[in-house]
């Protein structure tokens, strides 16, 4: 008995010792790394951005005619979501109905410079999406790519 009670003892200090090598982990600030992504796409593909002060980049294909939202409308889009080398990650083309207010800053700042019935595309830094860290599948520091339609502000 008295060996299992050392034992047990022992492994105690052993787990709680204060000898903890791990770092936490630190954001990393991709935004020039992210920039210098965007640039390079956007030349391989013969395309031409605007950009916004916060870093999105968009291209608009067809402004549309009706209503424009603001960044806390609900609206309804159609889009595909993929990384630069053209890996799709996300995709709805019977479009999905959200608020603005409950997405990524990319989508928040991004929708709105479209009018119901426009189209085009964000190249939306990682500061603006999902930031240094990995989520749900999208690598930290991505840069994402959406081909978007505004089919409606509800």
């Amino acid at each position: 008995m008295k060996y299992i009670t050392l034992l047990l003892l022992v492994t105690t200090m052993i787990s709680c010792g204060s000898d903890d090598k791990t770092t936490p982990l630190e954001a990393i600030d991709y935004t020039a790394i992210n920039e210098e992504e965007i640039n390079a796409y956007l030349t391989a593909n013969e395309l031409e951005s605007q950009t916004t002060a916060s870093g999105l980049h968009y291209i608009i294909e067809n402004q549309g005619d009706g209503a424009k939202p603001s960044a806390s409308s609900n609206v309804t889009v159609a889009y595909r979501g993929y990384f630069l080398n053209g890996t799709v990650f996300d995709q709805s083309t019977d479009g999905l109905s959200i608020g603005l207010d409950q997405v990524i800053a990319g989508w928040t700042e991004g929708i709105p410079l479209f009018n119901e019935g426009g189209n085009g595309v964000l190249l939306i830094p990682s500061h603006l999406a999902y930031g240094s860290f990995d989520f749900n599948g999208i690598p930290g520091g991505s840069v994402l790519v959406f081909d978007i339609e505004l089919i409606s502000v509800n």
